[in-house]
């Protein structure tokens, strides 16, 4: 996900910045075996400019930078970037498909940043009311995440309609909460919900790429960064990402309401497996 993170900030990079990214994305493993002062030459900049460069994207320097490289680098399984191709076997489409996908989670564990989780938990927790809003994929990762969240006691909704969720947004108050989802982070209808959400005096919780459009409308930006144009199969892998950071935010919601709120989900979670038990002795 680094390289992934570095790929979709190229167009947002200072121009010296920029000729240390691409020497670090067309020799990623020789990057992680040299020293500053190599990739420095290499990329025909100043050792502080890859420092700049390395701070750009968030972390505190050259060393910090290597060692998430280096730990990406190692943790790829085979495959992981092979497209589907039609003379593929089944063994060769489960091998790339798992591979990719469990190296998408890889590298959303070694990079999903923890205070910016922290930070959207002491939002949500506070919220009297949660919106998720998303579009097309999105969506779907969005109706997820109202399924998961309104065990909360919380008030919440889910919206993948444009005009429904600019409605809904210009409606907020402080003290409410957004979580707006994108996978590109640029579509004009979320920036502008958000937009309004913020103006009402709603916090909004971002899960979108670094430095798009909808990142900069952000109160939370959780930072997910892949890259979509390889093949027509990387949304999916993709959209595992989203849900897993969804899963992580109601998780930790839950343990941070305590264990009065923990035991109403438990009964809420018994009630549901007393009425499936109902439900299939009353159809057998």
């Amino acid at each position: 996900m680094l390289l992934d993170s570095i790929r979709t900030q190229l167009d947002s990079l200072s121009k010296s910045e920029k000729k240390v990214a691409l020497a670090v994305l067309e020799q990623p493993s020789a990057t992680v075996s040299q020293n500053i002062t190599a990739l420095a030459k290499s990329a025909q900049v100043s050792e502080p400019t890859v420092v700049r460069f390395c701070r750009t994207l968030g972390y505190d320097g050259w060393h910090e930078f290597k060692l998430r490289l280096a730990q990406g680098l190692a943790l790829a399984l085979p495959g992981a970037n092979e497209q589907p191709t039609q003379d593929d076997l089944a063994a060769d489409l489960v091998n790339k498909i798992c591979s990719r996908s469990i190296n998408t989670l890889l590298d959303l564990r070694n990079n999903l940043n923890p205070e910016a989780i922290q930070r959207a938990l002491d939002i949500l927790s506070r919220a009297k009311k949660i919106e998720f809003y998303g579009q097309g994929t999105s969506g779907i990762v969005a109706t997820d995440a109202q399924h998961k969240f309104f065990r909360s006691g919380v008030p919440t909704v889910a919206y993948a309609d444009p005009a429904i969720h600019s409605i809904a947004a210009s409606l907020l108050h402080e003290g409410d909460a957004v979580v707006a989802i994108s996978q590109r982070g640029n579509n004009s209808a979320l920036v502008r919900s958000a937009k309004l959400a913020r103006r009402g005096g709603a916090d909004v919780i971002v899960l979108a790429p670094s430095g798009t459009p909808l990142a900069d409308m952000a109160t939370v930006l959780i930072p997910i960064d892949l890259v979509f144009n390889i093949d027509p199969y990387t949304p999916i892998s993709a959209r595992l990402a989203y849900l897993v950071v969804i899963d992580v935010l109601a998780v930790g919601l839950a343990l941070q309401r305590g264990p009065e709120f923990r035991k109403k989900m438990q009964n809420a979670q018994k009630a549901l497996q007393e009425f499936d038990m109902q439900f299939d002795s009353f159809i057998g």
